[in-house]
């Protein structure tokens, strides 16, 4: 069976799902604290979506 594809997603999708505005994206970017980025040759950047729902849930408190 072969594996799904991981989703690759803009960053104005993955802003919009985080509720985070584009400058504090790109500020975390900046300093090395958002989630790990495919940048591509054309200078887009994808993030997968397997690499946000990791980085999310190492940000998760415990109860």
């Amino acid at each position: 069976m072969a594996k799904p594809r991981d989703e690759m997603l803009t960053i104005p999708q993955v802003v919009e799902e985080i509720g985070v505005p584009r400058a504090t994206f790109y500020r975390w970017r900046q300093c090395k604290k958002g989630p790990k980025a495919i940048k591509l040759p054309n200078g887009s950047v994808r993030i997968r979506r397997s690499e946000l729902v990791r980085w999310l849930e190492m940000r998760e408190e415990s109860a």
